[in-house]
């Protein structure tokens, strides 16, 4: 039990660290859709999204990397040296070649040159800050890593306020040269990524220390192997990325130019409401795959992971549950404005899709421990496919399933099948007894119940409430002996 007690501890920590910065974030939703014209915050979108594609190919793997050989190798400074001094010059490198072809980036993306600009130093930052925060979780040291994530999300926040509200205002009200120095006119998306900039470089100071502690010492033949294991996580993070983000770029480019970047921002309000299941999954990965490792050589480790993946489900359900239950409520606090409600309707898919993922999660770990991290990479792909043929085929037609309602589809059937096909492979290659009848019955029950209360008695919250409670009702009369036992020990 003790084992699950530090799991649970570190979990909850790095769950502050990603619950904390995002729940702070929340309040960027309502602030962009208060201020910023839906297209505006279409096309907003639509850049972070060519920059999460970015970032996995920044990092290619070496974080995963970097924790596989960390408890593999007997000398770990070495592991941390090489890691290291290859992001950091395949960060220049990336650097040199983005900033000399940025003009011609901007014109292929359809984005002004200075966002471009701002984006890639943006990502050159949170590039070479990669190994710094795996140190921090390999030498566990979640409280330091809670406090430098919080505080970089803390300070992008508070620019956003500062620019996007409080400088208007003391430029009218102000005859301050400074202020007006400052503040410039129609740039509301700059503010939006100076703001991110500033809190990267920020982050980067606090970090930088780690590079100027190197002794640069580069060892080739572990880089070769690292490099080998991780380039397949690059793949994946790459079909990843296609799963996650490629839907709002497609929404862009196939819809109707006139309407595009509208309904890209109001499908990716609504899309935000899906973040409780994200952080849900989030917080449980940063903790679980420093875990997995670290007790792999474990007889019991196939019990274990069966184990944790049960629970991960058991509260997984729950949450789907009731944030669907309450989605109407939580629209009001994070979406203010009307006019971006009508595409609550992905609301149920896009969380259900996120937990797909989550358990996905869970049950990828054979591959990794047996160092078959390709067959990641092909179950990514597969889901890449998907989610492209679906978007491709969707996104155009007409009537209710077109449009966003499209992309909502494709997310959740190329997660749900990655779900099912990784699965089906770790049987085969790494047995772990996972409790499949309970984890069905949950997870049924939870969609179920979820599907009646948002399609069928939406705003009912008697009925929803209901459902929740018979929903614990269920869980408590399966897992009584389990709950006492933990009850008792406390």
């Amino acid at each position: 039990m003790s084992l699950y007690k530090n799991l649970f501890k570190q979990t909850l920590i790095y769950g502050l660290a990603t619950v904390l910065p995002r729940m702070f974030s929340f309040i960027l939703v309502p602030l962009y859709t208060d201020l910023l014209p839906k297209a505006e915050y279409g096309q907003v979108t639509v850049i972070f999204a060519y920059m999460i594609f970015f970032n996995v190919i920044l990092a290619y793997g070496m974080e995963t990397s970097f924790f596989r050989f960390y408890h593999k190798e007997e000398n770990k400074s070495k592991v941390v040296e090489t890691s290291m001094i290859t992001i950091f010059w395949s960060t220049v490198a990336f650097l040199t070649l983005a900033l000399t072809f940025r003009s011609q980036i901007a014109d292929f993306i359809s984005i002004d040159v200075q966002y471009v600009t701002y984006s890639i130093w943006i990502l050159v930052l949170d590039a070479l800050v990669i190994i710094p925060f795996s140190k921090l979780r390999a030498f566990q040291r979640p409280t330091f890593y809670a406090f430098l994530k919080i505080s970089n999300v803390c300070i992008n926040l508070m620019l956003n306020i500062f620019f996007l509200i409080y400088l208007p205002k003391l430029t009218i009200h102000n005859s301050n040269s400074l202020w007006k120095s400052i503040y410039f006119e129609n740039f509301q998306i700059g503010y939006v990524f100076l703001s991110n900039l500033i809190a990267s470089l920020i982050t980067f100071v606090l970090l930088s220390k780690d590079y100027f502690s190197l002794k640069w010492k580069f060892d080739f033949q572990l880089w070769k192997q690292m490099m080998k294991y991780g380039l397949p996580i690059l793949f994946a993070g790459i079909a990843f990325a296609i799963n996650e983000q490629f839907d709002k770029i497609l929404l862009a480019k196939l819809l109707p130019p006139n309407i595009a970047d509208e309904q890209v921002g109001v499908y990716s309000a609504c899309y935000k409401l899906g973040l409780f299941m994200v952080l849900y999954r989030t917080a449980y990965t940063l903790g679980i795959e420093p875990f997995f490792f670290s007790h792999a050589k474990n007889e019991n480790a196939p019990q274990t992971y069966a184990t944790i993946t049960k629970y991960f489900v058991i509260f997984g359900s729950f949450i789907l549950l009731v944030v669907i239950v309450f989605a109407d409520l939580f629209k009001q606090i994070m979406i203010r404005d009307e006019s971006y409600w009508e595409a609550m309707r992905v609301v149920p898919l896009i969380i259900l899709a996120n937990f797909f993922l989550g358990i996905y999660t869970n049950l990828s770990v054979w591959y990794k421990l047996i160092d078959k991290t390709y067959i990641g990479a092909y179950i990514s792909l597969v889901g890449a496919v998907i989610t492209l043929l679906l978007n491709f085929w969707l996104i155009p037609q007409q009537g209710y399933f077109g449009g966003y309602f499209g992309s909502a589809i494709a997310t959740i059937m190329a997660y749900g099948s990655m779900m099912f096909i990784s699965y089906y492979f770790g049987n085969k290659y790494y047995p772990i007894p996972y409790d499949t009848k309970k984890i069905s019955i949950y997870l049924g029950v939870s969609t179920l119940f979820s599907c009646i209360s948002f399609y069928g008695f939406r705003e009912n919250y008697w009925v929803g409430i209901g459902l929740i409670i018979i929903f614990l009702i269920a869980l408590y009369r399966f897992e009584k002996e389990t709950l006492l036992k933990i009850i008792k020990r406390k």
